[in-house]
């Protein structure tokens, strides 16, 4: 895979990971994280989500390296290409679908073991129920975006949402870390908005973490928008791709 050569500003910005902080042992080198992002094989449509997705800065927080192990809970090809080039021919991206999330979008699962994302062979199709998440060897990152919130929602079975932030717990390596990236719904809110405008308030989701044992590790500013009222729904066309949302990391001790 070939990369284009980085900007000093680019690669300052990888430094930066945007108003971000993280209490455990950096991933790849800015370098790494650069040129995942840079790679002139990537799609111009994914090229194009660069600006309001902040890779660069993300990636830099979650401390996600070559030989890695990342699970991608609700996987999206945008984020699986991304991982794969960080973790490298060593590592692993397994792409988790639920087989409730893929009844909601009518949706045709790939075969489990199968590699969803042609020329990047790293990636690994993998689906089932939410209630019976497990992964068959302990990883390194659980990374879900924007979809904590269906968690709550009744299409998901409705998801025993406390014992699958356990199954997490048990999936990842003592020090591995749980990202979730989510819309926020108003401060006090709870989970009301949840299959309303789509949205959750970022408390519960620490209330959740710290119930099935993990820590908090580190958060971003990156995609944060104080202009957002939290009060529409996330696909409304006054808000889409402009809505505020947290980004958490979580580790496990």
């Amino acid at each position: 895979m070939k990369f284009r050569p980085l900007t000093v500003a680019f690669a300052a910005a990888v430094l930066t990971a945007g108003a971000a902080t993280a209490a455990f042992a950096a991933g790849a080198s800015p370098a790494v994280t650069a040129a995942a992002v840079a790679d002139p094989g990537r799609p111009a449509a994914d090229i194009a989500l660069d600006a309001a997705r902040k890779p660069a800065e993300l990636l830099a927080l979650i401390g996600l390296k070559a030989g890695d192990t990342i699970v991608d809970v609700f996987p999206g090809p945008y984020w699986d290409r991304l991982f794969s080039a960080v973790v490298g021919p060593t590592g692993k991206v397994i792409a988790f679908q639920s087989t409730e999330m893929a009844k909601a979008e009518q949706e045709t699962l790939p075969a489990s073991g199968s590699a969803p994302i042609a020329g990047y062979p790293n990636v690994v199709a993998f689906s089932g129920p939410i209630n019976g998440f497990s992964t068959a060897s302990p990883v390194d990152v659980v990374w879900m975006r924007q979809n904590y919130h269906d968690l709550y929602d009744p299409f998901m079975g409705p998801a025993n949402v406390p014992a699958f932030n356990k199954a997490v717990f048990k999936s990842l390596k003592p020090g591995g870390r749980y990202v979730i990236i989510d819309h926020s719904a108003p401060d006090g809110s709870g989970i009301a908005a949840a299959n309303t405008t789509h949205r959750i308030d970022a408390a519960v989701v620490k209330t959740d973490m710290a119930a099935a044992g993990f820590v908090f590790a580190g958060e971003s500013n990156a995609l944060r928008n104080p202009a957002d009222a939290r009060d529409k729904m996330v696909f409304d066309k006054a808000i889409r791709g402009k809505t505020d949302q947290f980004v958490y990391v979580f580790r496990k001790p």
